[in-house]
């Protein structure tokens, strides 16, 4: 959520970073031809997924008159960088339908990028500044919205649109595929309304989860308990809840704003301490690991890679890493 501190020229949200950075880039991108910046090779690298062909694909969120980029790492190291075609300033990235689909934070749209290179962009009446995204039921993409008050995106791979809106969504951030078979939000919340986790179901009425100590919730997933496991970035601590809403915050030495979260190889849940320039993991007991190496500087998304480590973006020094299970990291400019 908060890839890089900038200062927030519209002052929605002086304390979220990604989100802040998605609005500065959409002051930025007016009048902007995205085909006249030449292609760069990372630019503040934001979440990182797994693709269908066995490479690590990346958004890329750019700054001043660069509009970012969509990226490839392959499992050696070697990257391939694709713009234009709608791309502007991608935030959260998922695997669908055999493609790649992403958040154009400062587009207002939604993008998907075939494993050739070949990028479509969906841009729907009501799309506004989506943050994170992920695959729901039927195999649809749900996506939160920083800035639309109250609302998170649907869009079907057929590129049909809607909207699900409930008061209690107050600048929702994570977003993941329950293991219920609902979709499961956090809510950074603002300063007139507490931050949240919120359970939408395909059909009838959400329910949102308010408890102390949960303080800028950032990224989410399911743990391989079938909880819902987070990071409370504000208040440097690791969440896990059950879909019953029973919450437990587990804390220790160096978890330092962590942001995104994702299971592991080895069945532990692995994060980014974007402020701590390292990365965590935590058993489902509780125990809590964390690993500093050369190369690691504010790191944001990560995901499990098919070669059984971990790979992760590094938004301050343009750079993708990668995690061995024992701790051994690489990193890749």
């Amino acid at each position: 959520m908060r890839i890089i501190k900038l200062a927030l020229a519209t002052g929605l949200v002086p304390t979220l970073g990604l989100v802040a950075t998605a609005a500065a880039a959409n002051a930025a991108a007016q009048g902007r031809n995205p085909a006249s910046v030449p292609p760069a090779a990372l630019s503040v690298p934001a979440y990182i997924t797994s693709g269908p062909d066995g490479a690590l694909w990346f958004t890329n969120v750019g700054h001043g008159s660069n509009p970012g980029a969509i990226g490839r790492i392959t499992t050696k190291g070697q990257v391939t960088i694709y713009t234009g075609g709608g791309i502007d300033a991608p935030a959260g990235i998922t695997a669908a339908d055999g493609a790649l689909w992403f958040a154009n934070s400062a587009g207002g749209s939604i993008g998907r990028i075939s494993t050739s290179g070949k990028v479509t962009e969906y841009k729907k009446a009501g799309i506004a500044e989506p943050f994170l995204i992920t695959t729901g039921p039927g195999g649809a993409l749900w996506f939160t919205e920083a800035y639309n008050p109250g609302a998170v995106g649907i869009l079907g791979t057929n590129g049909d649109y809607s909207e699900v809106s409930y008061p209690g969504i107050a600048i929702p951030t994570g977003i993941t595929y329950g293991p219920d078979g609902d979709v499961w939000v956090l809510n950074a919340g603002t300063s007139t309304r507490k931050a949240s986790i919120a359970r939408i179901p395909v059909s009838g009425k959400a329910e949102f989860f308010t408890v102390p100590s949960l303080d800028a919730p950032a990224g989410i997933t399911v743990g391989p308990d079938k909880d819902l496991w987070f990071t409370n970035y504000g208040a440097n601590s690791i969440g896990r809840m059950t879909t019953s809403g029973f919450v437990h915050f587990f804390t220790g030495p160096g978890i330092d704003e962590p942001d995104s979260i994702i299971v592991g190889p080895d069945g532990a849940l692995w994060f980014t301490n974007y402020g701590g320039n390292s990365i965590g993991r935590v058993t489902t007991t509780g125990k809590v690991t964390i690993f500093k190496g050369t190369g690691i500087d504010g790191p944001t998304g990560i995901t499990a890679g098919p070669d059984g480590a971990l790979w992760f973006a590094n938004a301050s020094n343009n750079s993708i890493g990668r995690i061995t299970t024992t701790g051994h990291v690489s990193n890749f400019t």
